[in-house]
């Protein structure tokens, strides 16, 4: 049985922002097709965005929780 989506919580706010993407695309990369994490970062996680739009094109769902100003809050799937 699968872990439910709303129980993984990625904040990367602490972590060094060298390691905050690979970090991010294995926790990605470990979910089954229909789950996802939340991801909490300090700034608009916008370039992230656009490396998964390159790197896995037509793969993952993108969506605001929180925006700002302090805050980002994205939930992050992999489509079926």
């Amino acid at each position: 049985m699968s872990q439910p989506t709303e129980s993984i919580v990625l904040d990367v706010r602490t972590i060094a922002p060298r390691e905050r993407h690979p970090l991010i695309f294995n926790t990605f990369d470990r979910l089954a097709a229909g789950e996802g994490f939340i991801l909490v970062n300090d700034h608009d996680p916008k370039p992230l965005f656009y490396q998964f739009s390159f790197e896995r094109e037509g793969q993952f769902t993108w969506e605001y929780l929180e925006e700002g100003p302090e805050v980002w809050r994205v939930r992050i799937g992999k489509s079926q």
